[in-house]
């Protein structure tokens, strides 16, 4: 049963909203704070794919919930006065992030994984057992999208982020930046040229490459090690900014090359990179 404590979600019914891209360069992207939870951006884009496919202007009609993480309207007020230091904020896609990302930073912090923040997302209750088939259904969806052990896919101390400027990373080809507040520092690079290659020589035992898909987006072929292993094709029906695009790991860390390289795809062409994360 839905509680408008916590922020609930019945069947969604909004218009898809199609992202383009922006060719403005940003800020240098904001590092990581260490006081963010293990897993935050990936629990954070597993509830807005459950909740509403990623739409920051999903609404749902019986609830009147809104936006990527469907908070209830009493609820936005209340976490806005807060968070913003304005219970009347508008709910723009930049202040749903802001505002979900330090409530679920909250939440963690109290309840200790983010099955139950999960959990509670749902019904706005903290209890840790005899949840109903609805709730644990729900819940079950949120950490397969999340994947990974509950307590986060990596530790902060045994990993590295590289935005889409690091020197780490070598371009060939014309990359272009791409600002969205949805983009992990507010911004990425992206390529549709064909052979456009984006690449990076590493020592770890996992990498993942974060970047957005959508609607105009195309496909990239991935190559480990100089041998092709995938096409990833990141056109989906509705823009979400930041998602796992692809990802591999080794039982045991070591050197490694992870290269991105754009394929031509005729009315489907960017491929972006917002962020590569290596696990030691």
């Amino acid at each position: 049963m839905r509680v408008r404590a916590g922020r609930r979600r019945a069947a969604v019914v909004a218009s898809v909203a199609a992202a383009l891209l922006i060719g403005a360069i940003g800020a240098a992207p904001t590092p990581t704070r260490a006081a963010d939870p293990p897993g935050l951006e990936r629990f954070m884009g597993a509830v807005a794919r459950v909740e509403s496919g990623g739409n920051h202007k999903a609404v749902n009609k019986t609830s009147g919930a809104y936006g990527r993480y469907q908070i209830m309207p009493d609820n936005w007020r209340a976490w806005a006065r807060r968070y913003l230091g304005n219970a009347n904020a508008k709910p723009t896609l930049a202040n749903q992030e802001k505002v979900a990302r330090a409530k679920m930073i909250s939440l963690y912090k109290w309840l200790g994984s983010w099955r139950r923040v999960s959990y509670w997302w749902l019904t706005g209750s903290s209890r840790t057992s005899v949840w109903s088939r609805a709730a644990t259904s729900y819940v079950a969806r949120v950490m397969a999208y999340f994947g990974g052990p509950d307590r986060g896919e990596i530790a902060r101390s045994s990993s590295h982020r590289y935005s889409e400027g690091s020197a780490t990373i070598e371009y060939s080809g014309t990359w272009r930046p791409a600002r969205h507040s949805g983009y992990a520092g507010g911004a990425v690079r992206y390529a549709t040229g064909d052979g456009a290659t984006a690449t990076i020589t590493f020592t770890g035992s996992r990498i993942a490459w974060y970047g957005p898909v959508g609607p105009t987006r195309g496909k990239a072929r991935i190559r480990i090690d100089g041998r092709a292993v995938k096409v990833v094709n990141l056109n989906r029906t509705s823009f979400e900014p930041r998602t796992v695009l692809y990802s591999a790991s080794w039982k045991t860390a070591g050197p490694h090359t992870l290269e991105i390289e754009v394929v031509a795809t005729p009315g489907h062409g960017p491929v972006a990179l917002d962020e590569i994360v290596v696990t030691e």
